[in-house]
């Protein structure tokens, strides 16, 4: 039941039915489809779709192939319609991107840091005060990806980089000096693996699985166990650290303060370290592609790692699906049998009967830039979301960026504009 006790409120409700409908399919549904998948009359699907654009929140396009007769709409984002500030800021760059309903992603800036905490966010604030001023009241929020464990409030600890309870949101709002331009909100703010599992679970190899395992591989490995398309975070927000378990015979000690973490065995340190490259701090990552192009033995040997580690969690979740974003599918795709082979001793016997399939993520790196837009447009998809656009949207800016300067991105990939 949705609690609508009016015909007003029901409209708002199916307004917002409508929008979600269109972002989660990547604005690629005909009217007519959506009006069937949300079982609406016809009628009413006509008025709530007039009444969106004529709030700047949907516009129609002609489908590109449709049958004899009137030609098929198809209703996708408004040019003029809100869009979110999503960021990933890995442990030596952020890439800050704008994101229409339905999924699109524009790339805006890519821009490397010295990996302290006021070297990387004080200039990201700069850059989203400059996004906002540029795209006036279209934005509708900022989401944020983090290479590290998020606690309640924005607090972030990226152990490897010496960041010990960061305050994102203060350090943003202080690289913020333009004091003009539209307020800034508070930022939603998340781990990046948890960011880029609830993506694959929106837009990739994780839809309607219920019960998933996303690892995301970068200089180390996160990870995180999906339920009904959520993620599970624990008590605290932190949960599912599952690269600071001791899930194999190492005793290096990591730098969260715990001996043996698995992380320390999987992802672009590791590679580094099987080439005797000086690896840590979060730099050495075009060494560490190197590496892992032409070193067959070091990626065999992180790939075996990573599959002793994927077994056990096997046997703890069991998941339907493992799904491996970053360095993951490459790794997979290089040395899969090492991965296979050395987790199915580490395998319970009724998991090897049936064990979960492995796949590369569809999403590529950029799952947690989605994830992040869709923390986003959760909290803008909602009554109050349209009701606050509504009553903001005649100043909006109409400004978009330099055509020479962005990319369009899909998850087969970037194509310049």
């Amino acid at each position: 039941m949705n609690g609508a006790t009016t015909s007003g409120e029901l409209r708002a409700h199916n307004r917002v039915r409508l929008l979600r409908a269109v972002h989660d399919c990547g604005a690629t549904r005909t009217r007519s489809q959506l009006t069937r998948d949300l079982r609406l009359a016809r009628g009413t699907a006509s008025v709530l779709v007039a009444g969106l654009a004529e709030d700047e929140l949907l516009h129609e396009e002609p489908a590109r192939e449709h049958v004899r007769g009137r030609p098929t709409q198809v209703p996708g984002p408004h040019p003029y319609g809100p869009v979110a500030l999503a960021v990933d800021v890995r442990e030596d760059a952020w890439e800050l991107a704008e994101c229409e309903l339905g999924g699109r992603v524009t790339v805006l800036e890519v821009r490397p840091h010295d990996g302290t905490p006021e070297g990387a966010l004080r200039p990201l604030g700069e850059a989203l005060a400059a996004h906002r001023d540029r795209l006036g009241r279209r934005v509708v929020g900022t989401g944020v990806a983090l290479a590290g464990p998020v606690r309640h409030g924005g607090l972030v600890d990226i152990a490897h980089l010496d960041w010990h309870g960061v305050d994102v949101p203060a350090l943003l709002a202080a690289g913020d000096r333009d004091e003009a331009g539209p307020p800034a909100g508070t930022p939603v703010v998340g781990n990046d693996t948890a960011f880029a599992a609830v993506a694959e679970a929106r837009r990739g190899r994780l839809r309607d699985v219920r019960v998933g395992l996303h690892l995301h591989v970068d200089f180390d490995l996160g990870g995180v166990l999906m339920v009904d398309g959520r993620p599970v975070a624990g008590a605290g927000g932190v949960g599912a650290e599952f690269g600071h378990m001791p899930l194999t015979e190492s005793r290096r000690p990591c730098a969260c303060g715990a001996l043996g973490c698995w992380g320390a065995d999987v992802g672009a340190n590791a590679l580094l370290r099987h080439a005797g490259l000086a690896h840590g701090g979060g730099r050495g990552r075009e060494q560490a592609e190197h590496v892992l192009a032409t070193d067959a033995a070091a990626v065999e040997a992180t790939s075996r790692m990573l599959g002793r580690g994927i077994a056990a969690l096997v046997n703890a979740h069991d998941p339907e699906v493992v799904t491996l974003s970053g360095h993951g599918p490459e790794l997979f795709e290089r040395a899969g049998a090492a991965l296979l082979a050395a987790g199915e001793p580490y395998l319970m016997a009724i998991r090897r009967e049936r064990p979960p399939r492995i796949e590369g993520s569809a999403l590529g790196w950029r799952g947690a830039l989605l994830g992040a837009m869709e923390s986003v447009f959760d909290a803008f998809l909602t009554v109050e979301g349209l009701e606050l656009w509504r009553n903001n949207h005649p100043d909006q800016a109409r400004d978009t960026p330099d055509r020479q300067s962005v990319t369009h991105s899909t998850p087969d990939g970037d194509r310049p504009l």
